[in-house]
């Protein structure tokens, strides 16, 4: 009988990024959100003009906010 191999354990955030982040007030916390969401957008858009370089504006910013909504794939 096969055995099934135990799932492995969830990322864990070190105890070291836990102590700066709670010294962080709420402002900063959603601060640190919203420039990890602005870099991922940057990202994403970063890919549709390297997979479709002749694309206008337009048409960059209408698939970056499809991958967004929907996912890449």
């Amino acid at each position: 009988m096969e055995q099934r191999q135990p799932h492995p354990e969830p990322e864990v955030v070190p105890w070291a990024v836990v102590g700066v982040l709670r010294g962080k007030s709420p402002a900063e916390k959603f601060e640190m959100i919203c420039e990890m969401w602005r870099f991922a957008r940057r990202l994403c858009e970063a890919g549709v003009k390297m997979q479709h370089p002749d694309w206008a504006d337009a048409a960059v910013e209408r698939e970056v906010a499809r991958r967004i909504a929907v996912g890449s794939g």
